[in-house]
Order: structure tokens, then C-alpha cells, then sequence
């Protein structure tokens, strides 16, 4: 994996670190593709289940380069990520700050803990550009509508806390720390098993404006596929034996 991305794997979860500190992690293309093969190889292995992605040297990001979007336009390849995000339960661990794309990033993840006092915010429009990364869309689901509003039209940030009350924040941590809450939470996730958690994920993500019709529909195939697995086997015998499931992910 490519410097600009430094991978841990803690049992059945992964931790993706976003690793340009001195540009405040900011994405270049550089970054952003070293993001997308790191979330391709989370999907792929079978051994993990959840993962967690934060930023080094004591921020989360803050967004686009934009010195490198003078000179080469947005982050080649990057908006796979934005606009796909991961198969597998992702969950954000923010210091310090998310601005601009870099809360796009943590809006593409399923949850978000944040260390207290972390500012949040889409500034873009105080650089002639909009949040043209997902939030505008994606922060009036998890906020309430004035406040998404008053966050894009302002520009200015709310804190860590604020979000938190509001329903954006999951889990508040000391600072310091909101990457081992992150992880504790990621590994309750992996303690369940892998196919019927990311299924979980799909739809729910994928059923938002749908109609109840359209619900059933987008589940039928993934029971299918998750109620016919070695591990929906497993699930039921581990439980009448006594003892602990042991996860295929198949």
C-alpha cells in the first residue's frame, strides 16, 4: 500500500489511516487513489468485517488539495469513493477537524465518532466552490435541515458536541482517543457475522426514499444470498452448542 495510506489489521477489523499530516491530510490524487485501493482490498478479504479510517498527526482531513486542484483539477479517481463508499461497515474516527471534503470522507463512512471539540464544517462556498462531494445531500439526512442548511450557506463549522446532540456523531471520545472508540466499536460490530452485517449496511443505505415495495425487493436477493451461507449454518449450531461462532464470511 502506497504511503500516502497506512493499514493496521486488528483481528476481523482494519484500520485505514489517511497519511499526509504536513498537508493536513488533504486529498490529491495521490491520496485519494491510495483511499480507493485500500477500500477495494477491505471489500475483498473475506478475514475482515468491519474497519475504521482516520487521519494522521492529529486531523481527519481537510479536504480537497486545493494547491493541487490549481494545478490538475479534482483528485483523479477519487469520487469512486465518495460516491460508492465500502461494502463493509466503515466508521469514522475524527480529530481535530473534518472540513470540506474532508467531511464528505466521513459522511461516505456508515458512522462517525468524533473527539470533543473537533470542528465539522463545508466551507466551500467562502472559496467560490460548493460541497461537491456528497454532503449536500447526505448531511440533511443525518442533521436537521436548518442546520445542514446553515452549515452550507454560511460556511461556518459546528463542533464535535453539537453534531453529537443533533444525531451526526455517534460516540464522542476524549481527544486522543476517537480512534480506540472507533475501534471498540468496529470490533462489536466483527463479532457478528460478516455477510448479514454488511447486508444490514446495504439496506439501509440503500432503502432511504424508497417505497415499502421497493424495500422488499432490494432485500430478496441478499436473503437469499445470506440465509443460504456456511455462516447463517454456523450461526444456529454455534448458539445450540454453547460456544462461540466461528465466521467464514461465506
Amino acid at each position: 500500500m502506497a504511503d500516502e495510506v497506512l493499514i493496521e489489521t486488528h483481528g476481523r477489523v482494519r484500520l485505514i489511516t489517511m497519511n499526509r499530516p504536513k498537508a493536513r491530510n488533504a486529498v490529491d490524487s495521490a491520496l485519494g487513489q491510495a483511499l480507493v485501493a485500500a477500500i477495494e482490498d477491505l471489500d475483498d478479504d473475506d478475514g475482515i468485517t468491519a474497519a475504521v479510517l482516520t487521519g494522521a498527526g492529529g486531523g481527519f482531513s481537510a479536504g480537497m488539495d486545493l494547491k493541487a486542484f490549481a494545478r490538475e483539477g479534482p483528485p483523479k479517481g477519487f469520487s469512486q469513493f465518495l460516491q460508492n463508499g465500502s461494502r463493509k461497515p466503515l466508521i469514522a474516527a475524527i480529530e481535530g477537524f473534518a472540513l470540506a471534503g474532508g467531511l464528505e470522507i466521513a459522511l461516505t463512512c456508515d458512522l462517525i465518532v468524533a473527539a470533543n471539540r473537533v470542528k465539522l464544517g463545508i466551507p466551500e462556498v467562502n472559496k467560490g466552490l460548493f460541497a461537491a462531494g456528497g454532503a449536500l445531500f447526505r448531511l440533511p439526512r443525518r442533521l436537521p435541515y436548518g442546520t445542514a442548511m446553515e452549515m452550507a450557506l454560511t460556511s461556518e463549522p459546528i463542533t464535535a458536541e453539537e453534531a453529537y446532540e443533533r444525531g451526526l456523531v455517534v460516540r464522542l471520545a476524549e481527544p486522543g482517543k476517537a480512534v480506540d472508540v472507533a475501534l471498540e466499536m468496529a470490533d462489536r460490530i466483527a463479532q457478528n457475522a460478516p455477510l448479514a452485517v454488511a447486508a444490514s449496511k446495504q439496506i439501509l443505505r440503500d432503502s432511504c426514499g424508497l417505497t415499502e415495495v421497493d424495500c422488499w425487493a432490494l432485500q430478496a436477493p441478499l436473503m437469499k444470498r445470506v440465509f443460504t451461507s456456511e455462516d447463517a449454518k454456523e450461526g444456529p449450531r454455534a448458539f445450540a452448542e454453547k460456544r462461540d461462532p466461528k465466521w467464514t464470511g461465506r
